[in-house]
């Protein structure tokens, strides 16, 4: 694994506690720190950065993945109650492409949020090193 997929993880990881943006920053830098050496914690940034995509799509489920989401857990939902009820198959597809989709909404958003997260550490980082913190 290399350290980018490792700084992902670790915000991940950050990103299931229950604290302000700020606070996973601070719990973050001396991961990045350990795990990427200062002279290349640049380079890492514009990776990062370049992988994060740019379209509207991405933003919104960046920020709002669940709500996304949320229709395609009800399609999902609704072909398990219709196939079930109903005894009828072909309802169970439905059941399995709606899970399918918002699960994958919900991990790919999970995953820019991370990307997101570690960025900004690596811009606190750089503004403290600025500043002669």
């Amino acid at each position: 694994m290399d350290s980018i997929e490792k700084l992902i993880t670790m915000a991940e990881d950050e990103l299931t506690q229950y604290s302000t943006e700020a606070r996973k920053i601070e719990k973050l830098r001396p991961k990045v720190g350990l795990t990427v050496p200062y002279p290349q914690q640049k380079a890492v940034r514009e990776q990062l950065l370049a992988d994060i995509p740019k379209n509207i799509f991405a933003k919104i489920v960046e920020r709002d993945r669940q709500m996304v989401a949320l229709p395609f857990w009800g399609i999902g939902g609704l072909g398990l109650l219709l196939g079930v009820s109903m005894q009828q198959p072909l309802d169970f597809m439905a059941t399995g492409i709606g899970f399918y989709l918002a699960f994958g909404i919900q991990s790919w958003g999970w995953k820019l949020e991370a990307k997101r997260l570690v960025v900004k550490t690596l811009d606190a980082i750089e503004q403290d090193m600025q500043n002669g913190v």
